[in-house]
């Protein structure tokens, strides 16, 4: 959602804050369960000096009139009031909740009558709207006919004279100014801060000063990664008579984590009916449709996920959910009803998947529970995703009822509620295999060859308006590197046989201007991309649309710069979450540019047989299953996005197919409205049936319906309002879609669709009988001959892409690689199969890092202590090793931190470093032989080989190298048993009594240590043991560890910056041959 209200106390910090001194400070604290009196009058001395007014601060309107205000009274007053009511449970209309949270502010003497005044900006499409009456209170009543009014159209001037003029004209000449000053300060912050809605009343204007009394406000939501430092923390309540859950904050805080949608409102704890629905609109109409089968008391929860959420993101999501579905036992069990409409890009499999994890978690509790799940899904990789929830049913132990999209949306709630009986499903259209399965070009009529039906090759229909949003030739430029996006628009044109791809370039600015390859049918083709805009509207001028998948971030940016462009006929803004006073300018500058703006928060839309926008229509198996490959005869708008291919296949269903489809988006103020889109279909001959999808919100409705009593619109109209059951919660509900929000009855789903049918349109009793009004509706028009059903016809193949058939199971190949120690894949990374934040919070260390992603295995805690021993006493030996030396020198000629580091790490082998390889096996070698100590030495002195892990350049027995002391030490003492190492000591003896420092050196201990702990920690066999030597992993333990020291020499030589080394001629002996 985008506007979302705030509590009082927060409008008015807010206020005080940015105002200045245009208005007296704002004094109030906020008192709840919690509070420290001590603390609070200790912070606060005024509220022992002052006489205080007492209040809810809740979202509660009209306080006043309720009796809920106490006024004028001291501290201990203030207190006892709301000792005596804080948990009180209170009944508003129809809605109970408990008072739980109040303000104190100064109480104010003044004048009521003469002081009193009232203002409130509100925004709307065209842009800020200023209601001002000189008397305002508790008594105030209707403002909408006695306030006087001033709007300021976005991105105009506020003007100072024309507010005085128009506003202040019954307000004494002695306030004027100072009221002025501070309602041009009031608006600037209201911009500023992204306000949406601001009622101050009454305002208080006294001689002296202005005071704010009571504050009712809306932020944009959106807007928070603009405003995030101007808002501070800000916390968004749920409305009066709904309680806040721990389980809705935590879904909340995976939302804004996600570039998914996850939203979650428990309604009734204790209900008997839950939901998990996939889509915005969807979710809207599931609970429609529970409402209407008179469970509007035991619908549980609204919520809904979208926006392709990974495996991982849905499993948190259902787990969340069944844990509040198990919490309490229901007599007659509980229903869960996991439900969507036909999913235009998100893998149905891999959400499913996440579903069963979590299903399969709660199984005790949802058998004790009685729990009965009904599963209605289609979109890509559906058919995967409902096998896995019907093999899950089979051996979970759980009822789960399995439908696909051969099944109406909805049907499987009658179901669930016991209303109708349980179908067994129909069998589905396999559709699958037309990607697979060449088809004979010559078997399709001459009619479809080089386009669409009813179509000139031009792309122009035969009779048509001027200009038609489509056509078979439209050209498209997409911004954003969204490879999936195009080449399902490529695979669209294909089918559609098209002569040319719709999409000739794409922009996106992170990289250079190069070239992608994509599909055209079995063809590959290369696709321009540029870095800049300007380069690329020069190159394809015949490029007429431009689809934007920037982020919300950049969205507004890309957007205004390409409607400098006037090529550009049509942008479709798929973003969601663009701030609103964003969308709005970029609304006017459209307008005024003549250009139309579908979204934002838009999946697109689509002209069947010509062109589809980005995402729209799902994968090929659901647009040849809904026929979009070729126009039919009935046209739709709709705000959602997931609901419009929903509509393909109930139009499909019911009809010859779609003509055209438009989601305009579920935003409050989308780019274009229903009007304008229905304004087209009502122009074009083609377009034989409307049908409208509308929502709960806003008014866009009443102008279809003037426009179809002033017979502006003629065809046939069949449309439906969604959000009917928000009139039957008792508390405010927002759902998936920003504008799903009425803010009078006269928004409400119910009041529009009884004006559409008073109006004439076609209007069924629930979105369950849609399909059937349009088949009523269209096969009234065959048997009138006022419509020709369009012919059905065959269309080519395209191959199924590679990813895409192994991910539907129809391939395999062998991977080019494999690995056993890291999965990234997932919500979490995993070491060996440990999750990362298990790694973290069991304190593993780098040596339990070590032994999960070198050995596969948890070894025990002294084995990763002596790991990490290791790589401490061989991170630095000096800047005189070789490897430092190079390390250095490479650093002072300059390079970067990786060249200098491997150009240490070359210089490490059998004479530097890498010995400990080399020394584990030679000594485990003689150990398994069993080879006296000192035959061992005879035997590697006859051999003329030096024995690895033997003799120091420095140390000696009387002056030992306390690394390997200390390695020795902790070996002896935490590892099991000891026996190279002790064998090595031995050697060592005989070794030192020849020179005294041919001792055992770090290299040797380490070597010998580590074949005690790999072979004796019982984590490995001694194959495995002998394997990890042979691969060279204790080497790899010196090489991370001196890896440490030489990037230290790197940043110390930047430190001290050094200049380029050169070798004195001094320390070099030249040794030339004579003069030849």
């Amino acid at each position: 959602m985008s506007t979302k209200a705030i509590y009082e106390t927060a409008g008015k910090a807010l206020l005080t804050k940015y105002l200045g001194n245009t208005v007296a400070e704002c004094r109030c604290v906020d008192v709840g369960f919690n509070t420290n009196w001590n603390d609070l009058v200790n912070n606060n001395g005024w509220l022992q000096n002052e006489r205080l007014v007492v209040k809810p601060d809740q979202l509660i309107k009209r306080r006043g009139k309720l009796g809920l205000i106490k006024v004028n009274v001291d501290l201990q007053g203030a207190k006892e009031h709301i000792t005596n009511n804080i948990g009180k449970e209170i009944t508003i209309g129809r809605t109970v909740g408990k008072l739980k949270r109040f303000i104190i502010e100064p109480y104010l003497p003044h004048d009521e009558n003469t002081d009193e005044m009232y203002i409130c900006i509100y925004s709307d499409r065209a842009g800020e709207v200023i209601l001002f009456h000189h008397q305002g209170g508790v008594d105030i009543g209707n403002v909408d006919e006695k306030a006087l009014k001033y709007s300021v159209p976005i991105d105009e001037t506020f003007n100072v004279t024309v507010m005085e003029t128009t506003l202040l004209k019954n307000v004494p000449e002695k306030k004027q100014k100072h009221l002025s000053t501070f309602i041009t300060k009031l608006f600037e912050i209201y911009m500023e801060l992204h306000f949406t809605y601001l009622e101050i009343n009454p305002l208080v204007v006294t001689a002296d000063n202005i005071y704010i009394l009571d504050l009712a406000s809306r932020l944009d939501q959106t807007a928070d990664y603009l405003c995030a430092s101007k808002w501070g923390k800000i916390e968004f309540p749920p409305p009066f008579g709904r309680d806040a859950y721990a389980e809705e904050a935590y879904i909340a805080e995976l939302d804004a984590k996600s570039g998914a949608s996850l939203k979650l409102t428990v309604l009734n704890p204790k209900g008997r009916v839950w939901t998990m629905v996939a889509g915005g609109g969807a979710s809207v109409i599931y609970s429609d449709t529970i409402c209407d089968l008179g469970f509007a008391n035991e619908l549980a929860n609204y919520g809904e996920y979208s926006g392709a959420p990974s495996e991982q993101q849905t499993y948190e999501y259902a787990k969340t959910l069944l844990s509040l579905i198990v919490k309490e036992k229901h007599p007659d069990g509980k229903i869960l009803i996991i439900g969507g409409g036909i999913a235009n890009f998100t893998n149905v499999a891999a959400t499913f998947k996440g579903i069963v994890k979590a299903l399969q978690q709660y199984r005790e509790q949802l058998i004790e529970t009685k729990v009965s799940i009904f599963v209605r899904r289609a979109g890509p990789n559906y058919q995967e995703g409902l096998r896995i929830m019907r093999e899950v049913g089979a051996s979970l132990g759980v009822i789960i009822h399995v439908f696909g999209p051969e099944t109406h949306m909805t049907a499987i709630v009658g179901m669930a509620l016991g209303k109708h009986p349980i179908k067994p499903p129909e069998q589905p259209e396999l559709t699958t295999a037309n990607f697979l399965l060449p088809t004979s070009v010559n078997s399709v009529s001459d009619e479809s060859q080089g386009g669409s039906p009813g179509l000139t090759q031009s792309g122009e229909s035969k009779s048509y308006v001027e200009r038609p949003l489509f056509t078979a030739m439209t050209k498209a430029i997409v911004w954003g590197m969204q490879t999936k996006a195009v080449q399902g628009m490529l695979d669209f044109d294909h089918v559609c046989r098209r002569s040319l791809p719709s999409v000739v370039a794409m922009i996106y600015p992170f990289t250079g201007d190069h070239k992608q390859k994509f599909y055209w049918g079995h063809d590959e083709i290369l696709i321009p991309c540029y870095k800049n805009m300007a380069d690329c509207m020069k190159r394809h001028s015949e490029a007429d649309v431009l689809i934007n998948f920037a982020s919300l971030r950049s969205a507004y940016e890309s957007t205004i710069e390409t409607l400098n462009y006037p090529q550009i006929r049509t942008i479709a803004i798929i973003a969601e979450g663009i701030p609103e006073q964003l969308t709005r300018r970029m609304i006017r500058m459209a307008n005024k540019k003549n250009v139309f703006l579908i979204g934002p928060a838009t999946v697109g839309g689509l002209k069947a047989g010509c062109f589809k926008i980005g995402h729209t229509g799902g994968m090929l198996d659901n647009i040849l299953m809904s026929k979009l490959y070729r126009p039919g005869s009935v046209a739709y708008v709709s705000r959602s996005g997931g609901m419009s291919n929903e509509l393909n296949n109930v139009i499909s269903r019911n009809s010859d197919g779609v003509y055209e489809g438009i989601a305009i988006g579920g935003d409050r103020y989308p780019g274009t409205t229903f009007v304008d889109h229905i304004f087209r279909y009502q122009d074009d001959p083609d377009a034989k049936v409307i049908v409208l999808l509308g929502e709960v919100g806003g008014i866009e409705e009443y102008h279809i319906c003037d426009a179809i009593k002033s017979k502006r619109i003629t065809k046939p109209l069949i449309a439906w309002c969604i959000g009917t059951c928000a009139s039957m919660f008792t508390s405010e509900v927002q759902f998936g879609h920003a504008g799903s929000h009425a803010s009078n009855d006269r928004e409400t789903a119910l009041a529009k669709n009884k004006a559409l049918k008073e109006a004439g349109a076609f209007v069924p009793n629930s979105f369950d009988e849609l399909g059937d009004f349009i088949h009523m509706v269209f096969d009234d028009l065959v048997q009138s001959q006022c419509v020709t059903p369009k012919p059905d016809l065959l269309p080519p193949s395209v191959p199924m892409d590679f990813d895409w058939a192994r991910e539907l199971g129809l391939i395999r190949k062998p991977a080019s690689f494999m690995s056993s120690i890291c999965d990234d894949r997932g919500q979490e990374l995993l070491y060996a199969g440990m999750p990362i934040t298990d790694v973290i919070k069991e304190d593993m260390g780098i040596g339990g890092v070590l032994s999960l992603l070198w050995f596969r295995k948890r070894l025990p805690k002294y084995a990763t202590k002596f790991l990490e021993m290791i790589l401490m006493v061989t991170a630095d030996h000096g800047p005189a090793v070789s490897g430092s030396h190079n390390t250095i020198v490479c650093a002072r000629a300059g390079k970067d931190l990786v060249s200098c580091l491997a150009s240490g790490l070359l210089t490490i082998g059998d004479r530097f470093g890498g010995a400990l390889d080399n020394a584990a096996k030679q000594f485990s070698e003689a150990y398994d032989a069993g080879l006296h100590p000192a035959d061992f030495v005879n035997k590697m002195r006859k051999q003329g080989e030096l024995i690895m892990g033997i003799g120091h350049r420095v140390k000696s027995l009387n002056n030992p190298d306390m690394r390997v002391v200390l390695l020795k030490e902790f070996a002896k003492q935490q590892f099991t048993t000891t026996p190279l190492l002790d064998y090595a000591l031995e050697v060592e003896k005989i070794t030192a009594s020849k020179k005294p420092n041919l001792i055992l050196n770090v290299d040797g201990v380490i070597g010998v240590a580590m074949v005690d702990l790999l072979r004796h920690c019982g984590c490995f066999t001694l194959e495995e043991a002998t394997e990890f030597i042979e691969n060279g992993a204790l080497n790899g333990l010196f090489v991370l560890g001196r890896s440490i020291g030489f990037i230290g020499h790197f940043l110390d030589q930047k430190r001290l910056r050094q200049g380029l080394y050169r070798h004195p001629w001094d320390d070099i002996a030249y040794i030339l041959p004579e003069a030849l």
